[in-house]
């Protein structure tokens, strides 16, 4: 009775993949006529259907049979797709390859993994019925963009695999596949916001898309949102803007942090989400006290490439040289040359310092030196995005926006003190 049971389950599970990508398929051709299009609901539900009669019956008679079945609906499926050539101009194979797929999900489903089969056949057919949104969002990104992507591949699956996975130079500090493995995920990191300023461009807002850029470059949306704001008196939407870029900086960090090193995050995320807190705090004060009142004019954050090869290497290069720092620093002054180098590092980029200091709390550095030294390159850097802006905008009016920022991460910071 129980195998019974099993049985019918593994049938179903299968039928339901015909039935749900079957449904999808008769749903998006239901303009057509009768007879016209190559498979609808009842073909894929008897696919899938097959799939898992096939699937039962290779338990008994070998894998070869299920071999034999694939081979099979292949054959016909090819078959009515070149009758089908012929009396239509629709040269897709969109639908014939969803056949065999589904086919293929269904004998999954009925081996015993129908959990699996059936997220996959949920993917599928989310993949059919967002055709024109995905044809839309070929159309939003930009070649510079596609070539970035086509970019991150290459250092990624390509460069990656081959460096050597061993320290070299003083302190053995120098790892050829950890430095590349880091600059692949802060290109990543940097492509993702990118590519949803691509996407977003003016129709989102200024805040949207201010925190999309936070992901790529927040120097890039500080300098852009203070030039904005020096030609509108309106200034707060700008100011608004790159707090909440700058403010993205402490979930990047908390993710860098994640990927290096988990055991620092007991030490991190309350301190980093209480200046995290600290900023939306500010943000949300800022905007409604002044949200009657728009700007008169707006215009698009501009954010340069970030995925080149000639970023990722010197990227590289500045990681390479804040580890040997970091460690020269150790040995030298001890946690106090950290915390000068975290400070100074800070003032140059976060992400560099955030990824030595995780990489060297996993051996002789401690976690709390570690952890204070991010939180401090964290407050410079913060104290560092509030003078730029107001430099730029104009010191004389936009002076107090560089005072909350200091004055939103001093919780977190002392905290930290208090914590360590």
């Amino acid at each position: 009775m129980h195998y019974q049971i099993e049985l019918a389950l593994s049938l179903l599970a299968a039928l339901a993949l015909g039935l749900m990508i079957g449904i999808e398929r008769g749903w998006s051709g239901r303009d057509s006529d009768e007879g016209t299009r190559v498979a609808g609901v009842r073909t894929f539900s008897l696919i899938g259907l097959s799939g898992g009669v096939f699937a039962i019956l290779a338990q008994q008679w070998g894998v070869w049979l299920i071999v034999t079945g694939f081979i099979v609906v292949a054959i016909l499926i090819a078959s009515s797709y070149i009758s089908y050539s012929k009396l239509s101009d629709d040269a897709g194979i969109t639908t014939e390859f969803s056949m065999l797929l589904t086919f293929a999900l269904a004998i999954w489903a009925a081996s015993g993994d129908p959990l699996p089969a059936l997220s996959c056949g949920a993917v599928v057919v989310a993949l059919l019925g967002h055709k024109k949104s995905l044809h839309k969002l070929l159309k939003c990104i930009s070649p510079k963009a596609f070539y970035s992507g086509i970019t991150l591949l290459l250092i990624s699956v390509v460069v990656l695999p081959l460096l050597p996975n061993e320290g070299y130079g003083p302190w053995q500090a120098l790892n050829p596949y950890w430095l590349w493995w880091m600059v692949v995920l802060i290109s990543g990191l940097s492509f993702i916001g990118y590519l949803f300023t691509q996407l977003l461009g003016e129709r989102r807002g200024t805040l949207i898309t201010a925190i999309a850029g936070g992901f790529a470059s927040s120097t890039a949306v500080t300098l852009t949102m203070a030039r904005f704001a020096k030609k509108n008196s309106q200034s707060v939407i700008y100011a608004s803007g790159m707090l909440l870029a700058c403010s993205i900086m402490f979930p990047r960090v908390l993710i860098e942090v994640f990927v290096v090193n988990r055991e620092l995050l007991p030490l991190l995320w309350p301190p980093i989400l209480l200046m995290f807190a600290g900023l939306l705090t500010v943000i949300t004060l800022m905007y409604r006290q002044h949200k009657r009142n728009p700007p008169s004019e707006t215009g698009e954050i501009t954010i340069n490439n970030p995925l080149q090869l000639t970023t990722a290497i010197q990227f590289g290069i500045l990681l390479a040289v804040i580890l040997l720092l970091a460690e020269a620093m150790k040995n030298w002054f001890g946690d106090a040359g950290i915390y000068g180098l975290s400070i100074i590092s800070g003032l140059m980029d976060v992400d560099a310092i955030t990824l030595s200091l995780s990489r060297s709390a996993q051996s002789e550095l401690s976690r709390q030196v570690a952890a204070t030294g991010i939180i401090l390159a964290c407050v410079s850097n913060t104290l560092l995005k509030g003078i730029m802006f107001a430099s730029v905008a104009g010191i004389k009016l936009h002076y107090r926006y560089a005072v909350y920022m200091i004055l939103s991460v001093i919780p977190g910071l002392l905290y930290a003190f208090w914590q360590f």
